[in-house]
């Protein structure tokens, strides 16, 4: 603990849950902690269980949710697994891997998922112990709905975790998708009397208009719960924060190229589309649209296509050429088009892909895209990596999480690895075609890099659309001070202080 605060023997805990899924929970967990570093408290983020295929990599070289790991960046402090010590990464409707403190544990159905969840609670238990003992606050999230009746029995991540870590509890709302009285007044229907009286009060997430006309709701929603609304923040678009689940791109337009006079980046929609992160930088940039497609279109508008990271890369690739994208990225090819393809993407782009143990499924082969010479096997371990690289000079860092390896002719590389997870190496990685049009690589937050973004734009021919140095990390780390200011303007946090140890709030005095 920092010497000019209290001693706590544990840190106290502070719970976010959620009337349901993407309602805000994340960027609330994320305000939250941005505001309380400011204050000057060892603020940190914890998540018991993140079903998501947004991951990133520790300084230890371990896997977490994306979302934490932003969090964590909110609150001005390193990644650890045991801000997200369970994390499952769907790899069809109804299966996920299990990647438990950071290395893949299990490959589970729904059903032998709960099979073991005593004992992943257990685990997530003692990953929240160990984050009390360094940190004087720790903001938990929770995941989905609190009020899940079906599930409440063998919670770990929500009103059970609340309780046990004595948190006390707020439930975000979203007003934006309607219903947000039933929201409120049906989760605590939902709800023992005793978890009821967890749940301190409520914040009104993503609201347009006149806040002045939402009075009478307020009052409405406070006299039927007998709990306050600690705030309602209005919908921002003045700046951007990362997203955690691909929702925010579940339905992507067709391209209009009409209707801008920008040039377009278009990143195809896979349907187990993972780390499209990797692209805010991009969608950030002003002279250029990123847009997201799933339907099979001309892509001559482009000035280049991205195929993402995926995590049934065989799946996947299978549904490119049933769906005909293969077909029309080959057009696009062969017209000049530029293509990039990132982890499971550089793997399409390749000859084949080999999954003989089947780590993604069925165990077999697939014929890829051909269009980089490149063959994979499907393999374990899993390579998580923090990795600095170089491209043709220009410096760049990021972060790989894979299964397998790629064999890439040796004059065909298209980076220089200098270090992985901090020891330095002098690998080559990725590859580029003959003509460099075709380009594919494992590393992950590519476009963090300002060097790397002006040199791929400069090689897919947007020497003009300008690159800042804030670019990237820096952008993200403005983004996080814009939200806190936007939720102090707008949360009442006098009350959500209220709800922390007299010990805590003193030593913020």
């Amino acid at each position: 603990m920092s010497q000019q605060h209290a001693k706590l023997e544990q840190a106290a805990c502070l719970a976010v849950l959620g009337t349901g899924s993407d309602v805000g929970k994340s960027i609330v967990v994320t305000a939250l902690c941005r505001i309380f570093s400011n204050m000057g408290l060892k603020v940190a983020p914890f998540k018991a269980q993140n079903m998501s295929n947004n991951s990133g990599v520790t300084p230890e070289g371990l896997e977490m949710g994306r979302a934490q790991i932003v969090q964590a960046e909110a609150a001005r402090i390193a990644p650890h697994t045991d801000m997200n010590p369970i994390l499952l990464k769907p790899v069809s409707d109804v299966g996920s891997q299990v990647v438990l403190h950071g290395r893949p544990w299990m490959d589970a159905t729904s059903r032998s998922y709960y099979q073991k969840k005593s004992e992943l609670f257990a685990e997530s238990s003692l990953a929240l112990n160990r984050l009390r003992s360094r940190y004087e606050l720790i903001v938990m999230e929770g995941a989905g709905s609190c009020a899940e009746v079906n599930l409440l029995e063998n919670d770990i991540v929500n009103l059970r975790a609340a309780a046990q870590a004595d948190a006390p509890v707020i439930v975000v709302a979203d007003i934006d998708r309607g219903g947000v009285f039933a929201q409120i007044i049906g989760t605590l229907a939902c709800l023992e009397a005793e978890e009821q009286a967890r749940i301190k009060g409520f914040i009104i997430n993503r609201f347009r208009g006149d806040l002045s006309l939402f009075k009478p709701g307020i009052d409405w929603i406070e006299q039927r719960s007998g709990k306050p609304i600690f705030g309602v923040l209005p919908w921002f678009s003045h700046f951007h924060i990362e997203a955690e689940d691909a929702v925010v791109i579940e339905q992507p337009a067709r391209l209009l190229p009409q209707n801008t006079e920008e040039p377009l980046i278009a990143v195809i929609r896979l349907p187990h589309i993972s780390n499209f992160t990797d692209f805010d930088p991009l969608a950030q940039l002003k002279g250029c649209s990123l847009v997201y497609v799933r339907q099979v279109q001309d892509l001559r508008a482009c000035a280049a296509v991205i195929i993402p990271g995926s995590k049934s890369t065989r799946s996947d690739l299978a549904w490119l050429k049933e769906s005909g994208w293969a077909d029309e990225l080959e057009h696009y090819r062969r017209a000049g088009g530029h293509i990039l393809g990132i982890c499971g993407g550089f793997q399409m782009l390749g000859e084949h892909v080999h999954d003989p143990q089947g780590y993604e499924g069925d165990a077999g082969s697939s014929t890829g895209l051909a269009m980089l010479p490149v063959s994979t096997v499907l393999q374990s371990p899993k390579t998580t990596t923090r990795t600095s690289f170089t491209w043709d000079g220009a410096e760049g860092f990021g972060y790989e999480i894979h299964m397998g390896a790629s064999e890439i002719p040796t004059e065909r590389t298209l980076l220089k690895i200098q270090a992985r997870n901090d020891l330095p190496c002098a690998d080559a990685e990725g590859c580029r075609s003959s003509d460099g049009r075709v380009l594919g690589t494992y590393v992950h937050g590519l476009f963090d890099s300002p060097a790397i973004t002006r040199k791929w734009l400069d090689s897919i021919g947007l020497q003009k659309v300008p690159v800042g140095k804030d670019h990237g990390t820096l952008a993200r780390d403005r983004a996080y001070d814009e939200l806190a200011g936007h939720a102090l303007k707008h949360l009442d946090m006098q009350a959500i202080l209220a709800l922390l140890p007299s010990s805590l709030r003193k030593s913020l005095s």
